[in-house]
């Protein structure tokens, strides 16, 4: 079955693609959580407006994106965690973590999707992270990993 997704699904796809999944996962899942319609000859051509309508609420959005990476852009985020005697910390830093530093901090909200961390922060030490506000909009952030 095809479909076109009406927002992002992990491990399925993208908002506004067409993918194609089992017909049960679409009819049971994707179509009643209103996160997919069937990708019919009707719905392809509304396609094209979904996507004309996305882009220029996006274009819209660049300039508050952009405002938000210069807030951030030289600053260092800190970030407090529990380690052992090694400087190793128990368990990992993961995005969820940096969003509510950035909301403490800052006070920047920012979707947990949009963080992307390069390497795994598991000892204590200075890291980078990349936040994709946008596709024109892409920040490194610097952020700190200290014991508490």
């Amino acid at each position: 079955m095809e479909v076109i997704l009406l927002r992002d699904v992990d491990k399925v796809g993208g908002k506004h693609e067409v993918v194609s999944v089992k017909n049960g996962y679409g009819r049971n899942y994707l179509i009643p959580q209103k996160m997919a319609i069937i990708a019919n000859a009707t719905n392809r051509k509304r396609l094209a407006d979904l996507v004309r309508q996305e882009d220029t609420k996006q274009a819209k959005m660049v300039g508050h994106y952009q405002e938000i990476a210069d807030k951030i852009k030289d600053k260092v985020l800190k970030i407090g965690a529990k380690a052992g005697t090694s400087g190793k910390i128990f368990g990992s830093v993961t995005n969820v973590q940096i969003i509510a530093a950035l909301k403490d901090q800052f006070d920047i909200d920012v979707e947990r999707r949009r963080v992307e961390l390069p390497e795994e922060v598991k000892n204590i030490g200075a890291y980078k992270a990349i936040l994709n506000l946008h596709k024109d909009v892409v920040v490194e952030m610097d952020f700190e990993v200290v014991e508490d």
